[in-house]
């Protein structure tokens, strides 16, 4: 993009102070035409004043030859018309010198004193040359009719180029101003859609972090109780039967689960998109192959339950999540304090993921610990803490589940962005505790 000062600097291809080539052609035509008129004026100039008529031609083709200059010194250009107005000489330079000087960007009062002094030289010179003309019998005409003769030279001469003058200037400054507004908009766009950019960017960094989140927060769980389970299955597939294919119910279930958790976000990611094109959709063989005859089981056990996928998990939901983690051999002693009662979906699905992933923590660092579970309903506020024991002695089952660390990080960016409060670090007892609150008006 070319700004009006780089357009003119780029357009600016003329000698001296000619932006054109054009304009220098012009105005070098000009003032010959002007040096020729004023020449063959200086003539009747010279015999009128006795002198050669040489000199009186060099001087007309001289002062002619000044209208070169109407574009860097008009008012040169005027003064030195209304200078040789007497001699008789000078209409073409004064048409174009009052043209060029209304044109300019000169103040008005300059360009109104200049044209008066060429009106009032002009006139005086009209009106003597009338009166010599009829004494000399050259004029017959009523001694009346000569100030209307000269006044209307006079004006005519003036007159029509200072107002051709004054427009074409005042065009020219509104069609500067138009194309000075439009690169103004041009640039203004130009930030605005860098700007717009930059937000992008960040929305879609912010999305990433969030996606990255849910998805650390969904499989996280859902994978650490199935590797339990699956642990569990291992140890009495072949002491006790029933209880293996109660496990492998339970290893099923937990992956139905995940996939629908995993299946709501993507299907959130993708409402925004325009239709993709034909693609091989990905089925979930190796999962469901995890034990064929325990999802049966499963199946004949319950019903599959359909689960609503236009919402995230809510508080409802913590004693499932919590039958969850006993069912996978930890003990966790669950208490609720205070009236029950709905939140906004944010809170309740920030409160629920905490509780999720202090458990999750649990399963990872803690196995078989004793944890405890309190959730507080406040006036403005809830609350919730998550402490677990100390891990059992050396010797107990592990699960061996990797960590990376972004657990505490996601449950703290999901309370603070909430505007909550969110506290976690060991307890002097050897265990570890999660604590947050978060403000009861939140998300609505």
């Amino acid at each position: 993009m070319t700004t009006t000062g780089d357009s003119e600097t780029a357009a600016r291809t003329g000698p001296w102070w000619w932006e054109r080539r054009r304009s220098a052609v012009l105005d070098v035509g000009l003032a010959l035409a002007s040096a020729a008129e004023c020449g063959t004026e200086g003539v009747q100039f010279a015999d009128d004043a006795g002198i050669q008529p040489a000199v009186g031609v060099a001087f007309g083709v001289l002062a002619g030859s000044a209208l070169v200059l109407r574009r860097r010194w008009p008012i040169a250009v005027v003064l030195i018309s209304v200078a040789i107005t007497p001699a008789r000489m000078g209409v073409m330079m004064t048409i174009v010198g009052l043209y060029t000087l209304a044109a300019s960007e000169l103040p008005r009062r300059i360009i109104g004193a200049l044209a008066g002094m060429s009106l009032a030289g002009t006139l005086i010179v009209a009106l003597v040359r009338a009166n010599q003309d009829m004494a000399n019998g050259d004029l017959t005409i009523g001694e009346g009719f000569i100030p209307f003769i000269a006044i209307t030279t006079s004006l005519g001469v003036t007159a029509p180029p200072v107002l051709l003058g004054l427009y074409v200037g005042q065009r020219r400054r509104l069609m500067e101003s138009l194309r000075e507004r439009a690169d103004s908009l041009e640039r203004e766009l130009q930030l605005l859609a860098e700007r717009a950019e930059e937000r992008a960017e960040w929305a879609r960094g912010e999305e990433r972090t969030r996606i990255a989140r849910d998805m650390h927060d969904v499989v996280a769980h859902r994978v650490s109780l199935m590797v339990v389970h699956a642990a569990a299955l291992q140890a009495v597939a072949r002491k006790d039967p029933e209880k293996a294919v109660k496990n492998a119910a339970l290893v099923g279930d937990m992956g139905r689960q995940a996939l629908t958790e995993l299946r709501q976000m993507l299907g959130v990611l993708r409402a925004d998109e325009s239709p993709p094109k034909p693609a091989p959709a990905p089925v979930p063989v190796p999962l469901a192959a995890v034990g064929e005859a325990a999802d049966r089981a499963a199946s004949r056990a319950r019903p599959p339950a359909e689960p609503d996928l236009a919402e995230g998990p809510c508080l409802a939901e913590l004693d499932e999540l919590v039958d969850q983690s006993r069912t996978a051999g930890m003990a966790v002693d669950l208490s609720v304090e205070g009236d029950t009662r709905e939140y906004a979906a944010d809170v309740e699905e920030t409160a629920y993921r905490v509780v999720q992933e202090a458990l999750t923590n649990v399963h990872k660092h803690a196995a078989g610990a004793k944890t405890y579970v309190r959730l507080a309903h406040r006036d403005a506020e809830i609350a919730m803490q998550v402490e677990n024991g100390p891990p059992p002695e050396a010797g107990g089952a592990d699960a061996g589940l990797p960590s990376g660390g972004n657990g505490l990080v996601g449950m703290k960016e999901r309370v603070t962005a909430l505007g909550g409060v969110f506290v976690s670090g060991p307890t002097d007892a050897g265990g570890f505790r999660v604590s947050a609150v978060l403000p009861a008006a939140a998300g609505q």
